[in-house]
């Protein structure tokens, strides 16, 4: 289930830290976040589907890895991203 361009280009715009990031991991963080939520949605619905739930958890696992890096770089941005995406509790 791959998100759709107009739904990419909302986030990047939403998330780019310049005007040609596209592959920063802010953005990266919230494109996942978005598939993430999709693909749950889809597993609440088909709950044998063990395939997706293995594609989920490596996306869940690759979003930890990403966070930790931006912990590590800027806890202030770190705690922005979170907030603004809604993740943590």
């Amino acid at each position: 289930m791959p998100l759709s361009q107009a739904r990419k280009q909302e986030l990047m715009t939403e998330y780019q830290i310049h005007e040609t990031d596209t592959g920063s991991a802010d953005f990266q963080v919230a494109v996942l976040t978005e598939r993430i939520s999709q693909l749950s949605q889809h597993l609440q619905k088909n709950k044998k589907d063990f395939a997706s739930q293995r594609g989920l958890m490596q996306m869940i696992g690759r979003r930890k890895r990403l966070l930790g890096y931006i912990r590590k770089q800027d806890e202030e941005r770190y705690r922005h991203l979170i907030r603004r995406l809604g993740i943590r509790g």
